[in-house]
């Protein structure tokens, strides 16, 4: 029982840790609470899917095409839509409750755009679906697949983050946005490249969930809600935090549904949210 829970448990709180990486970034770098993260997972998912059925391409393969994808329709989002809140907050500290409002409104845009295109069915496609046995413990080989897309994503973000010039300066500007301009940094710039590189992992996490998991357009409202759960444990725009925490609440989901009732799934999920909220407000590990 303990063995088939650590390993199920680690293999949902991949896609989880996978899910929550574009928010912390988005949320830490460029100080956008985007409320539309989970309509924008979804978008990807019924792109993939669509490919799929359309014309037969491989997820995997459409995954490649996703992610490049969603990096250039974050920088647009950015550039069209958020600048212009930033520009208008200056120092007064609005940009966080203006991009809120703005990204709630582009919620219900995507989700109507959604159900227009793929309707309010359930979607979901048949793709490596077959058990791999490990350690005695079934596991789906697509679940596989998206757990080490998590991995990579994750442990290749990590390091280009403590390890390059790049990632120094994305930490100077998540930990002192008002500091970095004097050491000749655009904080815009990097801001914007920060918002790109989280749709472009949200797009990447769409993939793996059209792989795994049934799915609906008026779903994005879980899926933002999981994302954020998984940011405010790990800490804002903390990236080993987000990985730990993702894999952490995939552990005790698995448990709850294992040893006690799935209808008590949600209760478990925000009881540990309300209670890193109360107890510890900057996250288990603290801002990145």
């Amino acid at each position: 029982m303990f063995l088939t829970i650590l390993i199920l448990g680690l293999v949902l709180g991949g896609t989880y840790a996978l899910l929550a990486l574009g928010l912390t970034l988005q949320y830490g770098i460029a100080r956008i609470m985007n409320l539309a993260y989970g309509e924008v997972t979804l978008a990807a998912a019924f792109v993939l899917v669509a490919l799929f059925k359309a014309i037969g391409l491989p997820p995997l393969l459409g995954t490649l095409l996703i992610v490049p994808a969603g990096y250039g329709a974050g920088w647009l989002l950015y550039t069209v839509m958020m600048r212009p809140l930033v520009a208008r907050s200056g120092a007064s500290g609005r940009l966080e409750v203006d991009s809120i409002l703005a990204t709630f409104g582009l919620l219900f845009l995507i989700q109507g755009l959604l159900l227009v295109a793929f309707g309010a069915n359930f979607t979901s496609i048949s793709y490596l679906d077959r058990g791999v046995n490990i350690l005695g413990v079934s596991v789906a080989l697509n679940r596989l697949i998206a757990f080490g897309v998590c991995v990579v994503a994750g442990g290749a973000l990590t390091l280009a983050l403590a390890r390059t010039r790049w990632g120094m300066v994305m930490r100077a500007v998540a930990l002192s946005p008002g500091s970095a301009p004097l050491v000749g940094i655009d904080v815009m710039r990097v801001a914007r490249q920060g918002f790109a590189l989280g749709t472009a992992l949200a797009a990447c996490a769409g993939a793996s969930i059209a792989m795994v998991q049934t799915f609906s357009a008026t779903d994005g409202v879980v899926y933002t809600m999981k994302a954020l759960i998984i940011v405010i444990m790990g800490g804002v725009g903390n990236v080993p935090g987000a990985l730990i925490a993702g894999f952490a609440l995939g552990l005790v989901e698995t448990f709850v549904v294992t040893t006690i009732d799935p209808g008590l799934t949600l209760a478990a999920t925000f009881a540990i949210f309300l209670c890193v909220l109360l107890w510890r407000p900057q996250g288990l590990f603290g801002r990145g």
